[in-house]
């Protein structure tokens, strides 16, 4: 089984630069994207063979979660089953006979951690409902979770410490996560791989020279380890500051 997600920091604008090719030549099992930025219906894509799910903030043109499945779920849930999380479309979740997909789209601590209270309550909270879901079947967790964990996962590492996505209280929350029963998939495959990042900023030909960082992941619930097969960043596919992750995983 193939999963793919993608930051598309806007589905209209990125369907403008190849997005519809960059789908199908992936062509996922089940495909998530985060940052939609726009309502149900205010798009041209409905690619054949999929069911498709949104999740679109009340704020127009701002964050907003959706996924493209071929394997029809059991079930659709929206939001992490707290209110004060559920106005700007970030996680939802499908049941599938063998595990749960969650797609969140983390929020952003902000310039000077403005955010970094409400942050650290989404962290506690979205830990508390994975670690639900995981009593009842294994979890395959996946999205922009805006932090990049260790220092090898980001091109400058000393310069950006304390800055929104390498906070010490972001990067010891997701210590937190992966120590109450969660892997990793791409460090459990390559843990000592450089150079692997998954946005770029616009800014000073960043892309071009790889200073980037690695902020989209898939976290796998403990036991499914070792059905994984592999674990992909698909830094060549364009369209968005972000680019495509994806796992194979023998479900």
């Amino acid at each position: 089984m193939k999963l793919i997600s993608w930051n598309v920091n806007g589905l209209r604008a990125c369907l403008t630069k190849g997005f519809a090719e960059s789908f199908a030549t992936l062509d996922a099992d089940i495909f998530c994207l985060q940052e939609t930025k726009m309502q149900f219906g205010q798009a041209d894509f409905s690619p054949e063979g999929y069911q498709q799910y949104w999740y679109s903030a009340e704020k127009k043109g701002y964050s907003g979660t959706a996924v493209f499945t071929k394997i029809p779920p059991l079930s659709v849930t929206y939001g992490i089953g707290k209110e004060e999380h559920s106005h700007e479309g970030r996680a939802i979740t499908l049941e599938f006979e063998y595990f749960y997909l969650v797609n969140v789209y983390t929020p952003n601590a902000q310039r000077e951690l403005a955010r970094i209270d409400y942050r650290m309550q989404w962290e506690d909270d979205l830990r508390s409902y994975l670690l639900e879901l995981d009593a009842k079947k294994p979890v395959i967790y996946c999205g922009d979770l805006n932090v990049a964990h260790n220092e090898i996962d980001l091109k400058n590492p000393k310069s950006n410490r304390g800055n929104a996505g390498f906070s010490d209280q972001e990067r010891e929350k997701f210590s937190v996560l992966l120590r109450s029963g969660f892997t990793d998939s791409f460090r459990s495959l390559y843990p000592d791989k450089e150079g692997a990042y998954s946005w770029w900023s616009y800014m000073r030909q960043a892309r071009d020279k790889n200073v980037g960082w690695r902020i989209d992941y898939f976290v796998l619930s403990d036991r499914l380890v070792p059905q994984l097969k592999e674990s992909s960043i698909y830094s060549e596919i364009l369209g968005s500051d972000h680019c495509p992750v994806g796992i194979e995983i023998d479900l």
